[in-house]
């Protein structure tokens, strides 16, 4: 077992750490996975009202940001004519100014505007029939991709050029566990593990003393695993390694085939830094340092 751990502690975070406290759970479902939230039981803790707060925060993450479904903002966005500006919610124009920021800085290796590409390889809310032709490809290709985009950061307003979709699926979720961690934070919970389909944060220290330990999963025995003490940390991660080449590479429109099978990035935050798992894992060379967060990579 190898352990991965911070440089220093936070020593701002004892002033609120309180010993010996159980730790408790909730979860429940959302963005088509889980989310689950551990943190101390205090004697004021209002469960039921966090519950609620948590699962507000995360609908109206939804209903922004959700390609799945019809009544998002980005489907409205994704349908509208070509020349619309399109005003976005605060929350969606912040990540999508991170989204085009990571865009730009790795070479269009992440790209948050290839939902048509996406789609035609069956990985989104259009169902694929068949695997796509080379025709089919290029057409979804020429219609994708985020140098087709104006983005206005200060009036908050997206330009649709015509026909394009985007996909926000490698950020968004990122973003959804930054934001509860802020929303515990703002409600007086400063110690807690939050985590969202495997992209996780943790704030503080648990009532022992420890941090918040995780083990990543190693895709094979040709590593040992690493176990991650996530104190103001975060950790994602992407791989092929379960489901085969699911990520697809926006400069070639092709499913990604690197010899990485896993990366894991382990920033402050998993946003709106996102992308580095998905990109990272198909920059051959760039596996010691991936923006602003380290990254673990294993190889075929």
């Amino acid at each position: 077992m190898r352990l991965a751990v911070p440089h220093e502690i936070d020593p701002g975070c004892f002033a609120t750490w309180r010993q010996g406290l159980p730790v408790i759970a909730v979860d429940g479902e959302t963005m088509g996975t889980t989310w689950r939230v551990r943190l101390p039981r205090s004697a004021d803790l209002d469960l039921p009202g966090l519950t609620s707060a948590i699962e507000g925060r995360l609908e109206d993450i939804l209903a922004q940001m959700s390609h799945w479904r019809c009544d998002s903002v980005l489907t409205r966005f994704n349908a509208a004519p070509g020349g619309e500006w399109v005003g976005l919610p605060s929350d969606f124009a912040l990540v999508m100014e991170a989204a085009l920021d990571v865009a730009e800085r790795s070479g269009g290796a992440f790209d948050p505007a290839i939902g048509a590409l996406v789609d035609i390889w069956g990985h989104g809310p259009v169902g694929a029939t068949g695997a796509p032709t080379p025709a089919g490809i290029a057409a979804a290709k020429a219609r994708s991709g985020f140098h087709h985009l104006a983005f206005e950061a200060a009036s908050r307003r997206l330009r649709q050029p015509g026909g394009l979709h985007l996909d926000l699926s490698g950020i968004a979720k990122g973003f959804a566990v930054d934001a509860l961690a802020a929303l515990l934070q703002d409600h007086g919970y400063g110690h807690a593990l939050v985590e969202i389909g495997g992209e996780l944060v943790g704030r503080g220290l648990r009532p022992d003393g420890d941090p918040w330990w995780v083990d990543l999963e190693t895709p094979s025995n040709m590593a040992a695993p690493l176990r991650v003490a996530l104190h103001q940390l975060a950790v994602a991660t992407s791989g092929d390694y379960v489901r085969g080449h699911h990520t697809i590479d926006p400069r070639s429109a092709l499913p990604s085939s690197t010899q990485w099978q896993s990366a894991s990035s382990i920033p402050p935050r998993c946003g709106p830094m996102p992308g580095p798992p998905p990109s990272a894992s198909m920059r051959r060379r760039q596996c010691g340092r991936w923006l602003s967060g380290k990254v673990c990579a294993y190889a075929h």
